[in-house]
């Protein structure tokens, strides 16, 4: 009797905050609690349909701009950054190159640059490979040891000859830096030099 007379006083028993939210009807035995949702919950969801409205009618009815829409946006500011870093790049500039290459993080950016990047045709040591000789006095696509002609050459490359065009790639300072650091390599002797190819450099 006991079990049974403290389930029936659990079952009678309401909490005091609870007593206004009990509602009118029972369902076998069974009080239900009228708990409303949180003020702000109920704020936002009303704001999210008038927020709806002016949103509708700009993208669906008048001329919002569309995903598709923005995303050509955005694409054309981001060529006109690469357009103005690839003018940047091109354009060579002999005071710029001569402050910047004497720096000791130029010449290691230019060994590092050439290792990744030029070795592969080159060899480490400028000996040559797929691609000619760098150390001799013989060259395909220059005509004078210049570091603006290297430059240029380098930025803009030569693809009938297998050469990238690096300007795409590499960044300013990184053409800047392994175009002085082949203009070192002249004169070095490296393990496998390849035979000469192209015209002799003039003076």
């Amino acid at each position: 009797m006991t079990n049974e007379n403290n389930k029936s006083k659990q079952e009678n028993i309401v909490l005091e905050d609870e007593k206004d939210l009990v509602m009118d009807h029972e369902y076998d035995g069974i009080q239900e609690l009228n708990h409303p949702l949180p003020s702000w919950w109920t704020g936002v969801w009303a704001l999210s349909f008038i927020f709806s409205i002016p949103y509708f009618m700009y993208y669906v009815l008048m001329d919002g701009p569309t995903l598709l829409d923005t995303y050509k946006i955005d694409m054309a500011q981001m060529q006109k950054i690469i357009d103005a870093e690839a003018a940047n790049t091109a354009n060579f500039d002999i005071q710029a190159y001569d402050s910047y290459v004497v720096t000791p993080a130029a010449k290691e950016l230019g060994n590092t640059v050439f290792i990744e990047n030029c070795a592969a045709c080159h060899l480490d040591d400028g000996g040559g490979d797929i691609g000619p000789n760098l150390t001799d006095k013989h060259w395909i696509n220059i005509t004078k040891l210049d570091p603006e002609q290297i430059y240029k050459f380098v930025v803009h490359g030569n693809e009938d000859m297998g050469m990238p065009a690096w300007g795409d790639i590499l960044s300013k300072e990184d053409i800047m830096a392994v175009t002085d650091h082949v203009i070192a390599l002249q004169g070095t002797t490296p393990a496998k030099a390849k035979e000469p190819q192209g015209e002799l450099l003039s003076e």
